[in-house]
C-alpha cells in the first residue's frame, strides 16, 4: 500500500534554507519506501520535505516510522561538486548520501568522498560503530547534511549475507536485523518461544544460535525445520497458551500474523504472568494503520517500537530486561 505525504508538507529549498543566521534546530526523519503519510502523521509538526525525508523544528523524539533519523541537519550552501566534497569531508570522514532529487550531481559528490563499505553483514558480526552521517541535495547548489544519524547503516538499510539453503523464507531477516541493532541474541542454554513460527524461518534462525526453541503454529513446519536438533513443534494456537503451562522461558518472539490489538493483549497476559524477560514481537498492519495500538505498544515500560528495513507495513516492537 504506497501513500504520500500530507499536502501540507512544503518541499521547497528555498522555504527550507531561509531565515537569519545561526540556523534552527531541525531533526531529519527518513520514512521507509511507501509509508511516508505512516511518518508524518506520527511527526506531526513537518517544516518541509524531500522526498521521504521530513524535517520538523527542534530536537529529536522517538519516531517508530523512521528507518533513520537525522540528528541536527544543516543546510550548505555550495559552489560545485568538488566544493560540495571540500565541506562535507571537513565535518567528518563518513557519508551515506539521500539522493531522490539531482542523483547524477549526488553521486559525483559522493565519489569524492572517502569510500563506506557497502558489503552486506555476516549475521554475529556487531554493527558498524564508526559514526556515519547523511546528506542530500535539495537543489542544485545547498546540501542538506547531518554528521551523526540513529542508523549504523547507510539509510538504515540493513543488509545482510543471506543463507539461501537453510531458512524456508526470508522472513528470518527481520529477526537478524532487529537483534543485530539491539546488540543481544540467544544462546545456549535460552529457551525461546516462536509464536506464529510456520514455515519456520525464526525457529530455525533461533535454532542457528543454540538456542532451545518452542515453535507454536496451527500450520505445519518446513520439513527441514521440523527435523532440527533443538526444536520443539506444538500444533497450537498461539493465542490459546497459557503462561503458565508453558512454564518460564528466556525470550518471546512473535511473527504471527494477526491484529495489532489481538498481539497486545497477548503480550500483556505474558507479561502479567512475568513468564518472559524479553520479547520481540512484530506488529502487522492489515489495511489502516492502527496508530492507537502502536503507541500502547511503545509506552510499555522499558521496550522500543521501530520500523526495521527488512519491515514490510508492519513494525517491530522489542523490550529487554
Amino acid at each position: 500500500m504506497t501513500r504520500s505525504p500530507s499536502s501540507a508538507i512544503s518541499s521547497s529549498p528555498a522555504e527550507a534554507t531561509a531565515g537569519a543566521a545561526p540556523a534552527p534546530a531541525r531533526t531529519a526523519y527518513l520514512a521507509p519506501d511507501g509509508l511516508v503519510a505512516e511518518l508524518a502523521q506520527e511527526l506531526g509538526d513537518i517544516e518541509f520535505a524531500c522526498d521521504r525525508l521530513l524535517v520538523t523544528p527542534g530536537g529529536s523524539h522517538p519516531a517508530a516510522w523512521a528507518q533513520n533519523v537525522w540528528l541536527d541537519p544543516r543546510a550548505m550552501p555550495i559552489a560545485s561538486i568538488a566544493d560540495a566534497a571540500r565541506k562535507l569531508r571537513a565535518i567528518q570522514r563518513n557519508w551515506a548520501p539521500y539522493a531522490p532529487r539531482f542523483h547524477r550531481r549526488a553521486m559525483l559528490i559522493q565519489a569524492r568522498l572517502p569510500s563506506v563499505s557497502a558489503k552486506p553483514l555476516v549475521f554475529g558480526t556487531p554493527a558498524p560503530a564508526a559514526p556515519l552521517g547523511s546528506w542530500t541535495l535539495l537543489d542544485a547548489n545547498t546540501v542538506f547534511a547531518a554528521p551523526n544519524c540513529t542508523s549504523p547503516f547507510p539509510n538504515g538499510e540493513a543488509q545482510f549475507v543471506e543463507d539461501r539453503t537453510g531458512p524456508p523464507s526470508r522472513a528470518y531477516l527481520k529477526l537478524w536485523e532487529a537483534l543485530t541493532l539491539i546488540g543481544r541474541r540467544p544462546g545456549p542454554g535460552d529457551i525461546c518461544l516462536d509464536l506464529g513460527s510456520s514455515p519456520g524461518g525464526w525457529s530455525w534462525a533461533l535454532q542457528q544460535m543454540g538456542a532451545r526453541v518452542i515453535s507454536v503454529d496451527k500450520a505445519p513446519l518446513a520439513p527441514e525445520v521440523a527435523r532440527l536438533p533443538g526444536i520443539e513443534h506444538r500444533r497450537d494456537s498461539a493465542f490459546a497458551l497459557d503462561p503458565a503451562a508453558i512454564g518460564p522461558v528466556d525470550w518471546l518472539f512473535s511473527d504471527v500474523v494477526c491484529y495489532p490489538a489481538r498481539l497486545l493483549a497477548l503480550v500483556e497476559r505474558w507479561l502479567a504472568a512475568g513468564a518472559c524477560r524479553r520479547f520481540v514481537c512484530t506488529l502487522k498492519f492489515q489495511g489502516e494503520t492502527d496508530h492507537a495500538t502502536a503507541a500502547r505498544f511503545a509506552a510499555i515500560p522499558g521496550s522500543t517500537l521501530r520500523h526495521l528495513h527488512h519491515n514490510k507495513h508492519e513494525l517491530t516492537w522489542i523490550k529487554l530486561d
